[in-house]
């Protein structure tokens, strides 16, 4: 079962209504809950196949208390720093080929109109430019990773 597949089953069982669903399979074990403080919540945990390494044992999916709370203090943080987000659905990568640097790193002073990333969408690399002057304080998505439309790429502090 692969991520996709569990996503799937995530909104299958929100859209149901179901409070809770339990499933065991070979491999795998997969218990998600809905309800009124969570929306959803799923654990899945891989059990070890013989002749193959495991890296990593439990997965959670869904944000747990105390993720919250870090989350909350670090949007705080984040509230003076202006975001610059994805205009598209792609892929992101942060230089314009695999042998040259970086368009933005961390502390990189950008100006209007200064490309900080290309977006690969259906085959055609779109360069994404700033809106905005001021320098990347931090970079919010991994190189050669998916984006959704309105995702933060990055902050910036305009002063």
């Amino acid at each position: 079962m692969d991520i996709k597949e569990i996503q799937n089953l995530i909104k299958f069982v929100a859209k149901s209504g179901a409070s809770e669903v339990k499933l065991e399979m070979e491999d795998i074990k997969i218990t998600i809950k809905t309800g009124s403080e969570k929306t959803e919540t799923t654990i899945v945990q891989a059990v070890p196949m013989q002749g193959i390494p495991q890296m990593a044992a439990p997965i959670a999916v869904a944000p747990v208390a105390s993720e919250i709370a870090v989350a909350a203090s670090s949007e705080a943080d984040d509230a003076k720093y202006i975001t610059i987000k994805s205009p598209i659905i792609g892929t992101f990568y942060r230089k314009p080929s695999p042998d040259k640097p970086n368009f933005a790193e961390v502390g990189t002073e950008v100006s209007v109109g200064d490309t900080v990333c290309v977006i690969e969408a259906m085959k055609l690399f779109n360069e994404i430019e700033s809106e905005i002057s001021g320098k990347i304080v931090k970079v919010l998505v991994d190189d050669s990773s998916p984006v959704e439309f309105d995702q933060p790429l990055f902050l910036v502090d305009p002063s």
